[in-house]
């Protein structure tokens, strides 16, 4: 490492490696540990290798302190012991640690995270995918399965925890996911945190796996073994907040090294918000991305709370984030730089008009694509109305494309909308358990037909009827009853559909790709969707109602009519087209009542007509 370019790129907030100076390394048959600490009065260290004994470290003059030993080994525990102004003392964990001890422990532990990957024709491919200045997947399939480690699926053996470890969980995760339909899987926080409940997002171990799962070698095969099965993993990363834990980065070297304290500019978690305007902490931030991408071949990262760094406090009123705008841009523009193949999503709640997925050199933020919250909002707030009252607010499911050519969205039904007393995604719905599972059907077909990306939170695929916990696993068991086995043959039938035909990708981001071809305020709850592409196009008749609805629509683009002048109008012949049935969501295999639509809908003088039964979707093929 040259160390003068290092120290250049750290202070100025550039630098995507520092943890490669940082930390704990092994080095032949010794070991160096360098902290950066520059108001502590002194900083000392002990561990498993010295007794718990405090030894002093070294400074340097740039407020680095450093200590080798030839006693440390892989595995051993440490932490550093700094002192400050007025008798201060406090024993902390290492910022950049590779790993942990298991809460309620908080010391750091030595690792190499020794490991071989296989996965090199996986990563050939991921980086040949991507031309040179293009977005990563923007004309493929990105179907997302977002999981929490630990309660994807429960170990009875562990009576304590109920963990299994990485390596354990990789080849159940693997057949699900590949049998589902799923081309990703999005890992909530995997860094360590002391609080269970907090399910990743108050991190005390920015660099290390939680090892609640096992080390950072089994973290790397679960990875390993994922792109092996033609799975791409995506990490949840956190570079907003921190835990406010003593051990760990507050007041670390006995001032607020990491955090940021004025009055006013509080954290809505109770947590301590990082200060993106210092140098050390950007480069603390955009290390530790580059380091998951890097040592762990993670595919994306999902930045969290992102309207956090485009506004105070994620608060409007509060004025723009200057400097964490900048350190957002600033990591974005380095990441796609040393790994343009890497995908990198936006969490952002905020109305932010500057761009969250516009180019840097625009004036954007820099992301690939940014989840879609308004849509999951005004959606699930439509389903989740009376039958009788949705006609009046159809809008809600057809606002989302007055704006969606303004971002790369992707539509999500995350973890935040089956938790915190919102119920599951199914017992959002009105009506019986039979007319439950009928809405359901038909809502993820209008999510299929819908342009965007894909995200499905684990068990959102079997109809769970309980709100989630980290203590629960899903509930695969709910697939022996007939409704749930079935809602799961039709989401996996429509992942099929979206995986094999370009219509549902290909460039879905540009407008005329998709059109409404019924979308009328007249009382009823009827929408009829279409995407096009030259392999084949496909259009969706979505009934909401709980009636059996008959439904005329013209299948001509309105935009072409508008364009024809008056006489031409009158010589113009009617495009006439024939449909043929491809999906009921009424389908006895899927849990319907076998009421099916018509096989095939042929149009007359321009105009197609059908009758829809009630809470039914129909996709066709054209």
């Amino acid at each position: 490492m040259n160390k003068e370019k290092f120290f250049e790129e750290f202070f100025e907030g550039n630098c995507l490696n520092a943890y490669e100076y940082l930390g704990a390394h092994v080095s032949g048959k010794k070991t160096v540990f360098v902290t950066y600490a520059p108001n502590a009065a002194g900083v000392n260290i002990f561990g498993d290798f010295n007794g718990w004994t405090e030894e002093p470290m070294e400074r340097d003059d740039k407020g680095f302190w450093s200590f080798t030993s030839s006693e440390a080994k892989a595995g051993m525990l440490y932490k550093y012991v700094i002192y400050g102004a007025g008798g201060y003392r406090m024993e902390h964990a290492d910022p950049y640690a590779f790993s942990a001890e298991l809460r309620p422990g908080s010391a750091s532990r030595i690792s190499d995270g020794a490991y071989t990957f296989g996965d090199a024709e996986w990563m050939k491919n991921r980086k040949a995918s991507v031309k040179k200045g293009s977005i990563p997947f923007i004309d493929r399939p990105l179907n997302v399965y977002e999981m929490h480690m630990g309660a994807f699926m429960r170990n009875k053996k562990d009576k304590e925890n109920g963990w299994f470890n990485y390596r354990e969980l990789a080849g159940p995760v693997i057949e699900h996911v590949k049998k589902s339909g799923f081309t990703h899987i999005e890992l909530m926080p995997l860094m360590e945190y002391p609080f269970d409940g907090s399910w990743g997002y108050q991190v005390t171990g920015f660099f290390a796996p939680t090892c609640r799962y096992g080390k950072p070698e089994d973290l790397k095969y679960f990875i390993d073994e994922c792109h092996k099965a033609g799975i791409g993993v995506i990490m949840d990363y956190v570079p907003v907040h921190f835990a406010v834990d003593d051990f760990a980065l507050k007041n670390y070297d006995s001032t607020p090294l990491y955090e940021y304290y004025p009055a006013g500019y509080g954290s809505e978690w109770g947590t301590c918000l990082f200060d993106h305007s210092k140098g050390i902490v950007r480069s603390f931030l955009m290390s530790c991305a580059s380091y998951w991408i890097k040592e762990y071949h993670f595919d994306g990262l999902r930045t969290d709370a992102v309207s956090c760094l485009i506004y105070n406090g994620g608060n409007k009123d509060k004025g723009e984030n200057g400097a964490g705008m900048y350190f957002t841009r600033t990591l974005n523009t380095a990441l796609k730089k040393a790994y343009p193949d890497v995908v990198l999503f936006a969490e952002d709640s905020s109305s932010w008009q500057g761009g969250v997925t516009k180019a840097v050199e625009e004036g954007g933020l820099g992301f690939d694509y940014k989840w879609d919250m308004g849509w999951m909002y005004d959606s699930l707030y439509f389903m989740g109305l009376k039958p009788e009252e949705r006609g009046a607010q159809y809008h809600k499911m057809t606002f989302s494309m007055w704006y969606f050519y303004t971002e790369r969205f992707i539509l999500s039904l995350s973890h935040d909308e089956v938790v915190g007393g919102k119920g599951t995604i199914l017992e959002k719905l009105p009506g019986t358990e039979e007319e439950k599972f009928a809405q359901l059907r038909a809502y993820y077909v209008y999510m299929l037909m819908h342009p965007g990306k894909k995200l499905q939170f684990m068990g959102n695929e079997v109809g769970e009827a309980t709100e989630w916990n980290e203590g629960r696993e899903v509930e695969f068991s709910l697939l022996k009853k007939p409704l749930n086995k079935g809602l799961y043959a039709m989401l996996t039938a429509l992942n099929a559909l979206y995986l094999k035909e370009p219509a549902f990708s290909v460039s879905e981001y540009e407008p005329g790709q998709f059109e409404w071809l019924f979308c009328e305020q007249d009382g009823r709850a009827l929408y009829v969707m279409k995407r096009e592409s030259k392999k084949g196009s496909f259009a969706a008749v979505l009934n909401f109602s709980a009636n059996t609805e008959e439904i005329k629509f013209n299948i001509e683009k309105q935009k072409e009519e508008e364009q024809d002048k008056p006489e031409e109008k009158k010589k113009k012949k009617k495009k006439e087209e024939s449909w043929k049935l491809i999906l009921d969501s009424g389908d006895k295999k899927f849990g319907g009542s076998g009421a099916k639509g018509p096989e095939t809908i042929k149009s007359e003088d321009g105009v197609m007509s059908l009758k829809a039964e009630p809470f039914s979707a129909l996709i066709y093929e054209i």
